[in-house]
């Protein structure tokens, strides 16, 4: 039934709701399911008095209930009789309650939401901003009332309004859209919302402001995410896997997506999805291979294998994040650095790095090398495959992650006289003195480390020498105003310098002492040694003076 078009929907449902109180006296048969939905219409009465104007908002709602309503009141009709159908009467009744809760529940929803007390016409002096959160308010309050269909159409609204700027997720995120998305998400028998709602979530988890209102929904939300991502369809698993690479950062969501099948299911989409999720779900599995505590789920899922197979062929952005994944995974565990390197992974990372679609991406196989050339056995076919020259070929690159990374690569591939002089030939002693100038403290002590290394092969100690601030830079370094640096490094390379005349002048010229004798009192190791040394080194200056 609808509402007349010459009646007023709220006035027109008061009048079926009171014929159906004044009805249910005069029942004679299942009186007693009549007597609670007697008590359910007493709260609908009540909800209805606080609608107290026609509002979009709610007319549907108000249709539907005209509906339910009227077929309440031909079934009370009909109990009136001693003896009506009795199954089917039964079921009737049962279906009527059902909805009748659903009503009760809605109008609920409207009156607690708070929309019912704003005016409905916006001003045209209202901001764009408060626009927008009245348009989220009535999103999300229509969310949860109504039918599957009109929750479908409202998630499509919401979707438009999500994705046409980030300033709106922040919006729809402050009025509480994420725990109405993960009831919904629960709720909801059909495939098309579940979709719609995971889009929705995928597109607020990119925002990083508010990653951790998702975070905050715990294991209500995964759940639902990984059941999409083992039966969902392809754009389902998709924007499951966006959500969980916000949501896998953390320690207890890591250990939840393991233990409930998750990295086999983000396993089984990087041997077999689109080109597109296979990136993406190397991506979630690069996040959480860093957890050790989850490193046995992969192990189970045989993840080494099936990560060097994608680092082979998938796309770019698919190989970057395998090898990534790979990186993390074996970093603590030199049995699996000896794998990957037996199983052609070297080759691998070779292979993609000529290929790289840009700087930018290098940062995962230059990593990974590093996390190799920890490994000395593997560190040696490291420099059989001819990976110094490119390690050294990004030090100049304008990516800092890249350059902190081949920095670091080149500390642990110095691992004895050869490589170091190897890696002085190739001219990466004036690059990484370059890098001890840079803003970041990272990359200034990324490079004085690789430096303390190198300098132990004296002809490295020469080339170290003509570079015009090699030592001023240095000396800067053990400054303690320049905090969390490591202070052992600048000393140890200042010390392999130190017995050099030309050298020791230079150092207590840029004001070495100073920040040595500060060291000392901090008992940061070789700094007293090395302050003694430059002592001694003014003393025998005195002495050749006279």
């Amino acid at each position: 039934m609808k509402v007349p078009a010459n009646d007023n929907p709220i006035d027109f449902n008061s009048h079926l709701l009171q014929s159906l109180l004044d009805s249910i006296p005069n029942t004679q048969s299942f009186k007693g399911k009549w007597s609670l939905i007697k008590t359910k219409l007493n709260t609908l009465q009540s909800h209805l008095s606080d609608l107290a104007s026609i509002n979009p908002l709610y007319s549907d709602l108000l249709n539907a209930l005209a509906i339910t309503l009227s077929d309440a009141l031909s079934l009370s009709s009909i109990c009136h009789s001693v003896n009506p159908p009795k199954l089917k009467t039964q079921n009737n009744i049962d279906s009527v309650s059902a909805r009748l809760d659903n009503h009760v529940r809605d109008l609920e929803v409207l009156v607690k939401s708070g929309v019912l007390n704003e005016n409905g016409t916006v001003s045209s002096i209202t901001s764009k901003r408060e626009n927008i959160r009245t348009e989220s308010r009535n999103l999300i309050t229509r969310l949860q009332i109504g039918t599957t269909e009109s929750k479908n159409t409202v998630l499509d609204s919401l979707l438009g309004l999500l994705q046409e700027d980030d300033k709106n997720v922040l919006i729809a995120v402050t009025q509480g859209i994420v725990p109405v998305l993960v009831r919904l998400l629960d709720s909801s028998s059909s495939q098309e919302i579940k979709e719609k709602t995971v889009t929705a979530i995928a597109k607020i988890s990119t925002v990083d402001s508010s990653k951790h209102v998702l975070i905050a929904e715990g294991l209500g939300i995964l759940n639902n995410l990984l059941r999409v991502l083992e039966s969902g369809s392809v754009l389902g698993k998709e924007n499951s896997c966006i959500a969980l690479q916000a949501l896998g950062h953390t320690k207890e969501n890591a250990r939840a997506i393991g233990s409930r099948g998750g990295i086999s299911s983000l396993l089984e989409i990087c041997q077999n999805g689109t080109p597109n999720s296979q990136a993406m779900a190397a991506s979630v599995l690069k996040n959480l291979a860093v957890f050790p505590e989850i490193k046995e789920n992969f192990l189970e899922e045989n993840a080494v294998m099936v990560l060097l197979r994608l680092s082979n062929s998938g796309t770019a952005l698919a190989q970057e994040n395998a090898i990534s994944c790979l990186c993390n995974l074996i970093s603590r565990d030199n049995n699996m650095k000896l794998l990957v390197a037996r199983e052609g992974g070297i080759e691998s990372i070779k292979n993609f790095w000529d290929s790289a679609p840009s700087v930018q991406s290098l940062e995962a196989p230059v990593l990974m090398i590093r996390t190799l050339a920890t490994c000395p056995s593997v560190a040696e076919v490291i420099v059989e495959k001819e990976f110094l020259p490119r390690i050294v070929g990004v030090l100049s690159c304008g990516v800092l992650g890249v350059r902190i990374a081949a920095a670091k690569a080149i500390y642990d591939l110095g691992y004895n006289t050869k490589t170091r002089k190897e890696l002085g030939e190739i001219g990466c002693i004036p690059l990484l003195v370059r890098l001890t100038e840079g803003k970041a403290v990272e990359e200034k002590e990324a490079a004085a480390k690789a430096l303390s290394n190198l300098m132990s092969y004296a002809g490295n100690r020469k080339i170290f020498r003509k570079e015009e601030r090699s030592i001023v830079n240095a000396v800067q370094l053990l400054d303690p105003v320049v905090t969390n640096l490591d202070k052992r490094y600048p000393v140890s390379l200042l010390a392999s310098l130190v017995y050099s005349k030309n050298c020791r002048k230079q150092m207590v010229a840029s004001g070495a002492c100073v920040h040595l004798q500060k060291l000392a009192e901090m008992e940061i190791d070789g700094s007293k040694k090395l302050l003694d040394c430059l002592g001694r080194g003014k003393i025998w200056g005195v002495f050749t003076r006279h």
